[in-house]
């Protein structure tokens, strides 16, 4: 998995730069696949995981974190996901939205993390 994260990272890297360059005269839409292509494989992987408990045989008494973490997850991806909708329709001018309102799905998803991260260190006793 880590290898493919690295793979989808440096082909949006490269079609990014292309783009602003200007040597490629591509939709935004386009530049962000490999983001989109990545965001959907961990996000089956995410479902998948999380229909998993819904078995027979599950003990919902083990792991009830697991899943407010894996439901947290599941959000912070969808997340990401408006916030790069958003931008590409901002980018290119689909929307006459204000920027700031662009960044309203990241500044979510990064205060929810800011949260996770404070609980994990000062709450979480393992």
């Amino acid at each position: 998995m880590n290898s493919l994260t690295w793979l989808f990272t440096l082909l949006f890297l490269i079609m990014l730069v292309l783009k602003l360059d200007e040597k490629a005269p591509w939709n935004w839409f386009l530049i962000f696949i490999p983001v989109w292509i990545f965001d959907t494989i961990l996000l089956v992987m995410l479902i998948v995981k999380m229909a998993g408990r819904c078995k027979s045989g599950f003990d919902p008494r083990h792991g009830s974190h697991n899943i407010k973490k894996k439901a947290w997850y599941l959000i912070a991806m969808l997340l990401k996901l408006a916030f790069c909708l958003a931008l590409c329709a901002k980018l290119e001018q689909f929307t006459t939205m204000n920027l700031s309102y662009v960044f309203i799905p990241l500044w979510a998803l990064l205060a929810g993390a800011l949260i996770e991260l404070g609980y994990n260190v000062f709450f979480v006793r393992d």
